[in-house]
C-alpha cells in the first residue's frame, strides 16, 4: 500500500513523502522524497503531481523535510 504526506517548503514549492506500507504489518517498507514547485492555489490538491513528476531528493534532504520517518529505510 502506498501513503503520501507532503510539507510546503514554500507557498509554490510542495517536498511530498512517498511510502511504501507493509499491507500485512502496517510498517513503513521504504520511502523516498519528491519536489516540485506548484501553483500555490490548493496544496491539497497539488501534491499529487509533485509525487508523480517530481525531482527525487537526495537522502540528505530527504531527512531534514521528513524527520518523522525512519531515514535507513530511504529508497535510492
Amino acid at each position: 500500500m502506498q501513503k503520501k504526506t507532503f510539507t510546503a517548503i514554500a507557498s509554490k514549492v510542495l517536498a511530498v513523502a512517498v511510502l511504501n506500507i507493509n499491507e500485512e504489518t502496517g510498517e513503513l517498507f521504504d520511502w523516498a522524497c519528491y519536489v516540485d514547485s506548484v501553483r500555490g492555489h490548493n496544496h491539497s490538491q497539488e501534491f499529487e503531481a509533485v509525487a508523480s513528476v517530481g525531482d527525487k531528493q537526495p537522502k540528505r534532504f530527504a531527512e531534514v523535510f521528513f524527520p518523522q520517518f525512519d531515514i535507513s529505510k530511504y529508497r535510492y
